[in-house]
């Protein structure tokens, strides 16, 4: 659904001076002579990928690809249901916590969360998934493609235990895609830049959002608290 115009100026003030915030307001719903439709129109403007670019894309790990995935504390996992609905959600763990099993074979442990197990139903519905690893300080990324079943087996599981918690469930990956990913988003970003990193009271916490959702009756302190007091204690974690 598109966003009104009006409802763009209120969140966006003209007073603010980030260069983000700073950029020209786009029209509240494009024309439809300006929206790309096919690979065509697509290619016109930014063209073809190098030769050398497509040459990277492999089916299976190699002795440098699987670095990325045993080095990376954090992934994210990309699914979707029947109907095409997405889900982005991150997973993570001690760095090499993603297992591999093959050159063509992955299994991510699930660890406790807040169980909408929105990936878990994507990928009974659904067996395609993508994964991006990410390995803090490198602004390389790698990409994975292939398709997800959800397994239970405890003697497949067992050297996933973490804290002396072994998951019950885990995420296989038959890999058909594997490339790194570019530096230029996290360049750009300049995510790894210590000077960059915000105050984390500049970002509204949990219980603020879900005040903003449920209205003012709801006590997000008493929210943040409790939520802070369980990470503390670890509780769920494993």
């Amino acid at each position: 659904m598109f966003v009104s115009q009006s409802i763009r100026a209120a969140q966006w003030p003209l007073q603010i001076k980030s260069p983000v915030e700073q950029m020209t307001l786009a029209p509240a719903r494009p024309l439809p002579s300006q929206i790309v439709k096919t690979e065509a129109q697509l290619r016109a403007p930014i063209g073809e990928p190098p030769q050398l670019t497509r040459a990277k894309i492999s089916d299976r790990l190699n002795s440098m690809t699987r670095l990325f995935v045993e080095r990376a504390p954090l992934v994210c996992v990309a699914t979707s249901d029947a109907a095409g609905n997405c889900d982005l959600s991150p997973r993570g763990d001690p760095a090499g916590f993603v297992r591999i099993l093959d050159d063509r074979t992955l299994l991510i442990p699930e660890r406790p969360g807040n169980r909408l197990a929105d990936s878990l139903r994507n990928i009974l519905a659904n067996s395609r998934i993508g994964l991006l690893f990410i390995v803090p300080g490198v602004t390389d990324t790698f990409r994975v493609n292939g398709h997800a079943a959800i397994t239970v087996d405890a003697d497949l599981l067992a050297p996933c235990a973490v804290e002396g918690k072994q998951p019950l469930l885990g995420i296989l990956v038959d890999i058909e895609e594997a490339y790194t990913q570019c530096s230029k988003a996290f360049l750009r970003s300049h995510l790894w830049d210590p000077a960059r990193f915000l105050d984390p009271a500049t970002v509204p916490t949990g219980g603020q959002v879900l005040r903003a959702i449920q209205g003012e009756q709801f006590d997000a302190d008493q929210y943040d608290e409790k939520r802070a007091d369980r990470y503390r204690r670890r509780v769920g974690f494993y």
